[in-house]
């Protein structure tokens, strides 16, 4: 519980005690979908609504969360990101996160104090960036993907993580519209008691680069802003 109050904001910790109070009697159990060439023909066909191309070849991302209390800029070609919070700054070198540089009030930090800042900051990175660039992961290493048929008929897509970022095991069913572009998901995730908490994806921007990258979720009464986006 401490974890989802730090991850979507302090200052709503009470309204979302209350709402899970709620939701845990919406609790839906991880859907079973079917694996193979049907699942990854529906990933693909979203990657390509999204144009994964443009995606692919923005070089940079920036972009804030928990109500611009988090700053990022990505490299994605170096796989290095800045990451900013409080008075803490970390060059974070995400092949090799030893290797980064840490800095309070701009003086550089050495010791275990670095190591700790190192492991807050890609703690972060991988929380919030998810909240970013989720779709454009579905084929990442280590991820399962599964076809749901829904309620009204229409087909998810079931995404399993089991490698990689902070929470390993979560997963995420994808709800598209006609043309395959995400405009939700439901979250099976450890972090979260309920089951098929469902969370807005159709808060689109298109990038300098023309990547499509999402402005804000709606998660129940809450709104999680990604703040001034850019892509380039």
């Amino acid at each position: 519980m401490k974890k989802v109050i730090k991850k979507i904001g302090v200052g709503m910790g009470i309204l979302l005690l209350l709402t899970l109070g709620i939701g845990l009697f919406l609790h839906e159990s991880l859907p079973q979908g079917k694996k193979g060439p049907e699942a990854d023909a529906l990933a693909h066909n979203m990657l390509k609504a999204l144009n994964l191309e443009a995606y692919q070849n923005t070089r940079y991302l920036e972009w804030s969360f928990r109500n611009n209390t988090h700053h990022y800029r990505w490299d994605k070609d170096t796989n290095k990101v800045e990451v900013v919070w409080d008075n803490h700054k970390v060059d974070l070198n995400l092949s090799n996160p030893a290797h980064s540089t840490t800095y309070t009030d701009n003086k550089a930090v050495v010791g275990r104090k670095n190591s700790t800042l190192i492991d807050r900051a890609l703690d972060k990175f991988n929380n919030d960036s998810f909240w970013l660039v989720a779709p454009y992961k579905v084929f990442d290493k280590g991820v399962s993907r599964s076809i749901v048929t829904l309620k009204n008929g229409t087909k998810g897509l079931l995404v399993s993580y089991t490698l990689g970022g902070s929470t390993p095991g979560d997963s995420y069913l994808w709800l598209l519209n006609e043309n395959g572009f995400p405009n939700a998901y439901k979250m099976w995730v450890g972090s979260i008691p309920i089951g098929g908490l469902e969370a807005s994806w159709d808060d689109w921007v298109v990038t300098e680069s023309g990547a499509f990258l999402p402005k804000s979720h709606q998660l129940g009464p809450f709104t999680l802003s990604l703040g001034n986006i850019r892509g380039w």
